[in-house]
């Protein structure tokens, strides 16, 4: 039963899944307190959508403890389905419906009665700014508009618990941060938010984050701890004419630990970012590479993302 005094909603203890031969989850432990907002970052395979299927209860651990909202993942899937909302990167809405359609559809399955569905309802719209759009198909609708229904439905309920799965793939600049000022609202009346992105500048909005690689959290903390803990050597930032060429040139010198590309950039690490400078100037000089601009910078998330996922992914061969 779910204890209303709990400040844990998300807790996780040497969570493990494994399928045959392959861990897709390996010894996972961490914990999310009640109206933090926490990111779950890391490639293609790292274990990320297995967790939070878990933690949904639609899977079950091969090991492990983790409860959600009170629950436990192995005992009572069913009583954690009722209290998470969750909204994956396609949505979730049935487009030949029209907008009230899929509140409709929603608020059944929930199970919503009539007076609270009716509030909960008018709350939606007025969020989604759909108010005069009741009757519109869904599909028809901007991208936007969708992730502002899709996770009106996912919260209808009002659960305690949300989970949102690459929530703003696809969607403009401007929609991803009108979006994510509705979570922080929604995060500063209590509700507890598990987030998987692959915006890097997205990531900055969570309270903490766990970088996932291999099955396995390699980092955990809030942006600033990441960036201060997990990135102990310098970034530089290299501009110059011929990028791929500039990068294969570096990556074979010792003043780098690593060599980057950062779209029309290169991301240069360095243990001593003075003489790195001094050498990269050297090396592309002789290779008759301009270089238009080189200069120390605040490492981002991106950098310590790259970095750490290089470096869990050597550290086998």
């Amino acid at each position: 039963m779910r204890n209303n005094g709990e400040k844990i909603e998300v807790f996780a203890e040497s969570l493990t899944k494994v399928f045959g031969n392959f861990i897709a989850v390996d010894n996972v432990t961490f914990q999310v307190e009640r109206g933090e907002i926490f990111g779950f970052l890391g490639p293609n395979g790292a274990g990320k959508t297995t967790t939070i299927k878990i933690l949904c209860g639609l899977l079950m651990p091969t090991s492990g403890v983790a409860r959600v909202a009170g629950y436990d993942v192995s005992t009572q899937p069913e009583e954690i389905k009722k209290n998470i909302g969750y909204m994956s990167q396609k949505f979730s809405l049935y487009e030949d419906l029209s907008v009230a359609e899929n509140l409709d559809f929603f608020g059944g399955i929930y199970g919503l009665k009539r007076e609270r569905k009716e509030s909960r309802d008018r709350w939606v719209l007025e969020m989604a700014g759909l108010t005069d759009k009741k009757t519109s198909p869904t599909g028809a609708l901007p991208l936007g508009w969708k992730q502002r229904l899709a996770l009106g439905c996912a919260v209808l309920h009002e659960p305690p618990v949300l989970f949102l799965d690459e929530p703003t793939s696809g969607v403009d600049p401007l929609s991803r941060r009108s979006f994510w000022e509705l979570i922080h609202d929604m995060a500063r009346q209590g509700v507890t938010v598990f987030v998987t992105t692959h915006y890097m500048e997205e990531a900055e909005y969570c309270n903490r984050l766990a970088l996932m690689s291999r099955g396995k959290i390699i980092a955990l903390g809030t942006p600033g701890e990441l960036k201060k803990n997990w990135m102990p050597e310098s970034v530089i930032d290299l501009e110059c004419d011929d990028l791929m060429r500039a990068a294969e040139l570096l990556d074979t010198e010792s003043a780098f630990s690593e060599v980057a590309v950062f779209g029309s950039l290169l991301h240069l690490v360095a243990p001593d970012p003075d003489y790195a400078v001094t050498r990269a100037r050297e090396v592309l000089s002789e290779a008759g590479i301009a270089v238009f601009r080189i200069e120390r910078i605040t490492p981002s998330l991106e950098d310590v993302f790259v970095t750490l996922t290089a470096k869990d992914s050597n550290s086998d061969s």
